[in-house]
């Protein structure tokens, strides 16, 4: 399993929101592209981008840092971005600019022909961000709450080429009150493509719950607040899921 650092774009620089509210924000950097090269060191394997400016705007803000933190990886590891991506040439862009998977959140359930556009034109970039409270999917940087069940969505996403989900716990991210392992693992089930956590990474009991449930399809956890506050270490998480993994799969071969 991924244990997938999480970088927050507001105006420039690195930061973590409670909540998902734009008011409540804790600053980590101004440099996100210094803390892209720190994961990059520390083992990172995969990084989380989100441009919350554009998250709101509905369109990119955040271009020229994002560019940056691209030049500092180099393409040694694949990078995933979301926020603001509701149109074909704006992936296309950041696809050309050495993004590898583009997330798209509010506008796949708001425009689902937009989704499945971007699946047909940029088949296995794809990922789908479903954001949810109660099993009820949220839009609009979780300000506003929909009808939409969020299993019967990402099977409907599933069907359109999607590479993988990410389920956010709305009511835990940005928290450090434990990640929703029961509904994670609901999702996972009804779903034939990986699904990545998010929301409430605390610590390694975290790390090692989500683990046991690996073989259900879930492919990684995006970590933001708590390797930044220190609450995990992230080498040492990483570390644990590539040992935990490595038990099942000889017990597997066993």
């Amino acid at each position: 399993m991924l244990i997938i650092p999480a970088i927050d774009i507001k105006e420039g620089r690195a930061v973590r929101l409670e909540q998902g509210d734009m008011d409540k924000e804790t600053v980590f950097s101004d440099d996100p592209a210094a803390v892209a090269a720190h994961w990059l060191n520390q083992g990172a394997r995969r990084l989380h981008l989100v441009d919350l400016n554009g998250a709101v705007a509905g369109r990119p803000r955040n271009e020229g840092v994002i560019k940056s933190i691209v030049s500092a990886i180099d393409g040694k590891i694949p990078i995933q971005l979301g926020g603001g991506i509701r149109d074909l040439d704006t992936i296309e862009r950041y696809l050309d600019d050495g993004i590898s998977y583009i997330i798209i959140g509010t506008a796949a359930v708001k425009n689902p022909g937009f989704l499945q556009d971007a699946c047909t034109a940029f088949a296995g970039h794809i990922i789908v961000g479903l954001d949810a409270k109660d099993g009820k999917v949220a839009v609009e940087g979780w300000s506003k709450m929909t009808g939409h069940d969020v299993i019967d969505l990402a099977r409907k996403f599933q069907d359109y080429g999607v590479e993988a989900v990410i389920y956010t716990d709305i009511g835990r991210d940005g928290m450090l009150s434990g990640v929703n392992v029961e509904a994670t693992i609901k999702l996972a089930r009804e779903l034939v493509v990986p699904v990545i956590a998010s929301g409430g990474l605390t610590n390694l009991n975290d790390v090692k719950a989500l683990c046991k449930i690996e073989s259900e399809g879930i492919t990684g956890v995006i970590t933001g607040r708590a390797i930044y506050q220190g609450t995990v270490d992230f080498k040492k998480a990483q570390a644990m899921a590539d040992k935990l993994g490595q038990g099942k799969k000889e017990k597997g071969q066993g």
